[in-house]
């Protein structure tokens, strides 16, 4: 699977820890990622990590590549308004999406069509090509609405993974927990891991 292209967003939704353990993860798979963070995206990234990472994008891939230390040449960052991007592009689509966290607002603009942002533009890129379109909704309760919202992206092959993790493989810390969740999205784009212990493997934690 390595040197798949694959375009992470990262939108208003709290979780944004998810978002950045998968970027490690995803470049650690010898992916080729391009970083999408919308402007609440970088609200929250700040807030809940204590991450601030500028607001031009020379400054902000810079500090992306200080953060994820990839390989030179795998990681990209395009603003949230850079339409032009080669990614907002059916020619350059990428092999697979994810939106991780992904907020309602951004969920409900996908499933309606509209590319406003460029991490929209590049949603409905991937589902018009037929690529794999990942989405990590973190919201509760979730109302009719997003119910309704999650099953018509369902029906048109769009995965659905929630942030929900589980515990039968015995979490102990915070991080187990994000593994768990960062793990079911590298199932869903059939990237091999190691982030936890499967059900029904003799070294599971019985409950």
């Amino acid at each position: 699977m390595s040197g798949r292209h694959v375009v992470l967003a990262i939108t208003g939704a709290s979780g944004a820890v998810y978002g950045l353990r998968l970027g490690r993860e995803l470049l650690a798979a010898g992916c080729r990622l391009t970083l999408l963070i919308s402007r609440p995206g970088f609200t929250v990234i700040r807030e809940e990590c204590g991450l601030d990472w500028g607001d031009w994008p020379h400054e902000t891939l810079a500090a992306l590549e200080e953060y994820f230390r990839p390989p030179p040449g795998m990681l990209a960052y395009h603003a949230e308004d850079d339409l032009m991007a080669p990614v907002a592009s059916g020619s350059r689509a990428p092999d697979a999406m994810v939106v991780c966290p992904c907020s309602m607002g951004s969920l409900a603009r996908i499933a309606a069509g509209l590319s406003s942002t460029l991490p929209e533009r590049c949603a409905d890129v991937t589902l018009k090509e037929g690529r794999p379109l990942v989405l990590v909704p973190r919201e509760t309760p979730l109302s009719a609405i997003h119910l309704e919202n999650m099953l018509k992206l369902a029906r048109l092959g769009v995965r659905i993974v929630p942030a929900m993790p589980g515990f039968y493989h015995g979490p102990r810390t915070l991080d187990d927990l994000v593994g768990f969740v960062v793990g079911k999205v590298l199932d869903a784009l059939q990237i091999p891991h190691e982030l936890f212990t499967r059900w029904g493997d003799a070294s599971r934690v019985e409950e």
